[in-house]
């Protein structure tokens, strides 16, 4: 639910015309974000959190308790492509005939390490679906081509530095975060192995999260020579948190990202 001030920084950017990127990597939420974006469907996202998102069949606590999935993303799934399909097909298009490149980041099961992964019309849902599965809070056990996967944000939260190693040198990275977030390691980090001990090297990569996630966060503050980095991240004290249903709260921080997408793109373009 956080990635609804992204949703709200690529509203102003996508009915502002505002698009000089030729390369574009979605995490999670923000892979959500990003198709609908690319998709030209600006207010989908926004209309899926506030409509669907918010309501017990997605995010259920006795549910969980019972054993359930705590984020139901099978019945957001459904729901959204039934209420608000996305249109695939022509997010394609346009980025064949502009010579684009969206990417989708998952998280191998198997390895632990990311998965870069290119969608088509026919895979687009499936890849984001993956991107978007939550360890523990989605117990299904998703695969993109006989592989296990899960959500993206696991092993490359903030896709920096794969964009740089793709030869992007003006970068910017829209975050979920203030830009002074500090991600820390978790009081039971040392217990993930053991829980997560049939699905690979999931547990090592959760692990590894805070490490990964602060290398990412090293890199847009001091980036190599040659390269700038700019970020568009959320003001301190939003009130939002992963599983926010209060409509109020998204739509602050919708709002939010609609204005910190406006003061970007002024400066961007000064």
């Amino acid at each position: 639910m956080r990635g609804m001030f992204t949703a709200g920084v690529l509203h102003a950017f996508g009915t502002a015309g505002f698009d000089p990127f030729d390369l574009y990597i979605g995490v999670s939420a923000g892979a959500c974000n990003l198709a609908s974006h690319l998709a030209g469907q600006y207010d989908r996202n926004y209309a899926i959190n506030i409509n669907l998102s918010t309501t017990p069949d997605f995010i259920n606590v006795w549910r969980f308790m019972r054993g359930g999935h705590f984020m139901d993303i099978d019945w957001l799934w459904e729901a959204s492509m039934q209420h608000y399909p996305i249109h695939a097909q022509e997010m394609i298009a346009r980025l064949n005939h502009q010579r684009k490149e969206f990417i989708v980041v998952g998280t191998s099961i198997e390895t632990g390490l990311p998965m870069y992964l290119t969608p088509d019309p026919d895979t687009l849902a499936d890849y984001i679906k993956v991107s978007s599965s939550v360890p523990f809070f989605y117990r299904t056990t998703l695969s993109i081509n006989g592989q296990r996967a899960t959500d993206g944000g696991v092993a490359d939260s903030i896709p920096v530095i794969e964009a740089f190693n793709r030869g992007a040198s003006d970068i910017t990275v829209l975050r979920t975060r203030p830009s002074s977030y500090v991600k820390k390691q978790s009081s039971i980090a040392f217990l993930y192995p053991f829980l997560f001990r049939k699905q690979g090297m999931l547990g090592r990569a959760l692990q590894n999260r805070p490490a990964t996630y602060m290398k990412a966060v090293e890199f847009i503050r001091h980036p190599p020579r040659g390269v700038r980095v700019r970020e568009v991240a959320p003001p301190e004290g939003l009130r939002i948190g992963r599983s926010t249903t209060n409509p109020a709260r998204l739509r602050e921080a919708y709002n939010a990202g609609i204005a910190h997408g406006e003061k970007f793109m002024e400066g961007y373009r000064q």
